[in-house]
């Protein structure tokens, strides 16, 4: 008898994006937010087969797109046998909704699939407990349509269908859920919080930067551990503390979670508490990715969410990271001129923002060693003016 064999592997799913170009973005800009949205799929494990745009005042209430649109959406899914279609804004419960029946098949916003990251990415308790929680306050409003096959019956006395009860008893589990993930959370503060307390003694510098820009690779190398660092976007989550000592001074550096744009207002909200490590840094490391064409918007979402963190006017030493991937062409606007070198930007940035960068590479290890001691100064000046009377420096 002839034996069957059956491949197990996990089938790629492919995946169709769409997005829409308001009036006050370019198409360029709307290009990049895509091409972002398909390294998140890439690293949530999906295959990105094509993209759709539409130009709109603002995304359709319904159905985030124009119904002509939609269609044309739905032809391509059903021909090419399309897994999933992923938006990338966030949609409402009720498009959410009307898109499904529509389409048939998985739909994901651009939260979802940034949820469905960090749940994959988290690996301690507190990552694992905010990943829950942001979760849960993202599926509450979306209750509805996972109870469609439960039969809602005509309004009326006698006639509550059970799908709506079933909703209820849902949304009141949801609920109590989240309060205990919050108390839970509550208490990993408190317990952080000591820890900190106890390492109050040492400067604490903190590296920030939007996701995916070598920060885990820098913490590695001023640091000599072994922290998890790859090309993909969100590798780290939890925050990794490590005691550096350069020369004869000691300091501990954390690395903390990247930012992105439109980050989930639920997702800030949950890892706040791991962000608490760039609340209370003396000094932070900017780093940002110099090869990346759009560097500028990146190092603009960073400060952003720093000024919501409250940690704006901290002492920060700006990283460019990269150097060796640096393509002149790339950051080109005026076609008249000469395309900017790395040295004309360096002059141009150090000119324009009064504030300390240093230009490296982290993994071909240049300019590492200036790095090193742009950092000592700046940590050995917060420690004298600290502990004036310490033997250490001396």
């Amino acid at each position: 008898m002839k034996q069957k064999f059956y491949d197990t592997a996990v089938k790629q799913e492919k995946v169709v994006l769409v997005g829409v170009i308001t009036p006050n973005e370019t198409e360029a800009q709307e290009k990049e937010y895509l091409e972002e949205l398909e390294f998140l799929v890439a690293t949530a494990g999906g295959l990105t087969v094509k993209s759709f745009t539409q130009k709109l005042q603002r995304p359709e209430r319904s159905t985030y797109v124009g119904t002509g649109k939609l269609d044309e959406i739905k032809e391509y899914v059903i021909a090419e046998e399309i897994d999933i279609v992923v938006f990338d804004d966030e949609l409402t419960p009720s498009q959410l909704r009307n898109i499904e029946r529509e389409l048939n098949v998985k739909i994901l916003d651009r939260s979802n699939l940034i949820l469905d990251i960090f749940a994959g990415r988290a690996q301690t308790a507190q990552a694992k407990t905010q990943v829950e929680l942001a979760q849960l306050q993202y599926l509450l409003p979306r209750l509805t349509r996972l109870w469609t096959h439960l039969e809602r019956q005509k309004g009326g006395i006698g006639m509550r269908g059970p799908g709506e009860s079933q909703i209820e008893t849902d949304r009141r589990l949801i609920l109590n859920k989240i309060s205990l993930l919050k108390e839970r959370l509550k208490l990993i503060d408190r317990q952080n919080e000591t820890q900190r307390k106890n390492r109050q003694q040492l400067i604490r510098v903190a590296l920030v930067g939007y996701t995916n820009v070598g920060k885990s690779t820098i913490m590695n190398m001023l640091s000599k551990s072994d922290v998890f660092a790859e090309n993909k976007l969100f590798a780290t989550l939890d925050t990794t503390v490590r005691k550096v000592v350069i020369e004869n001074v000691p300091f501990l550096l954390s690395d903390t979670v990247g930012f992105i744009r439109k980050l989930p207002h639920h997702l800030v909200e949950c890892f706040k508490s791991t962000l608490d490590e760039v609340r209370e840094a003396d000094i932070l490391i900017h780093v940002v990715d110099v090869s990346h064409p759009n560097f500028e918007d990146q190092i603009r979402t960073v400060n952003e969410t720093l000024k919501d963190l409250g940690a704006i006017d901290k002492t920060m030493i700006t990283v460019f990271n990269k150097i060796d991937a640096f393509v002149p062409e790339q950051h080109h606007v005026d076609v008249t001129q000469e395309p900017l070198t790395l040295d004309d930007f360096k002059h141009s940035w150090m000119a324009k923002n009064n504030s300390p960068a240093i230009f490296i590479s982290a993994t071909q290890k240049e300019n590492v060693d200036e790095f090193r001691e742009l950092l000592y100064e700046y940590v050995k000046k917060v420690h004298t003016e600290r502990y004036p009377y310490d033997n250490l420096l001396y």
